[in-house]
């Protein structure tokens, strides 16, 4: 009988920085990763979920400083072989490194690729066009969410899609529970269905509960948890946005609670 059961999705990082570390430690869930609510804190995410065994490689390159402003030799600095996945996601390496990234995840056998863009300075809109035609030209899935928090699944995107659908993080989806107390309207508990990928989603959403929904106060709240986890995008205007990365994660998250909330009454 042939099983049809799907494979577990697999994934290889090859990054510089602490932003993919974040992913990694939020997908794997590890339990000295969130410190957010320090002493408070309830174990709301711990022992929910944990995608280990999704993560083939984390492969750390050298940081931006220690690096040529121009590399003719990309060889050098990126690893002799890339284990064989369905996705691998970059971030933060040098702009020539990841130009060459696609033809050496595709020899590897790898279906898709995800460059998140935290700031517009390390992926600006000319070399995402030419890394977009490469992976056209290779057969390769890619996506470039700005920022990360902004996936979502598309039928053009099949195995990027598994990343949103199946291991749960992308653009944010939560459950809300109300109550009345004291003529007033609270948020009494919280379910995080889907995470941003730094894992910022389960702190924002431990911090609503017992909020108000009245808009002046949600808003409040939402906007302090974001800034309290932090958010790593940058303050910086993009030009293509016209508003900082960290704006539109900030923008993204309010969204959704306010989706949770419309559902919920």
């Amino acid at each position: 009988m042939r099983n049809n059961k799907k494979l577990a999705l697999k994934l290889v990082f090859i990054y510089s920085g602490e932003f993919a570390e974040r992913v990694i430690r939020n997908l794997i869930n590890d339990i000295s990763f969130c410190k957010s609510c320090s002493l408070l804190c309830d174990q709301c995410k711990y022992s929910v979920y944990s995608y280990v065994g999704s993560v083939r490689a984390a492969i750390q390159l050298a940081p931006l400083h220690e690096l040529p402003a121009f590399i003719d030799n990309p060889e050098q600095y990126l690893p002799e072989k890339i284990p064989r996945a369905d996705l691998c996601i970059s971030s933060g390496i040098h702009k020539d490194l990841l130009l060459d990234l696609p033809s050496r995840i595709h020899k590897a056998g790898i279906k898709g690729m995800i460059v998140p863009i935290e700031d517009f300075i390390e992926v600006p809109a000319g070399l995402r066009k030419q890394m977009t035609s490469a992976c056209e030209d290779l057969g390769l899935e890619c996506a470039f969410p700005k920022p990360f928090c902004s996936l979502t699944p598309s039928e053009e995107t099949p195995a990027i899609s598994r990343l949103v659908t199946e291991l749960r993080i992308g653009r944010p989806k939560l459950r809300i529970s109300l109550e009345r107390r004291h003529g007033r309207e609270i948020i009494e508990s919280t379910t995080v269905d889907r995470s941003a990928p730094c894992g910022s989603t389960w702190y924002v959403a431990r911090k609503l509960i017992g909020v108000d929904t009245k808009e002046d106060v949600l808003y409040d709240a939402i906007a302090k948890a974001h800034h309290s986890y932090p958010c790593t995008a940058t303050m910086a205007v993009d030009p293509e946005l016209k508003e900082p990365i960290l704006h539109i994660g900030g923008f993204t998250i309010r969204e959704e609670v306010l989706e949770a909330l419309r559902i919920s009454t």
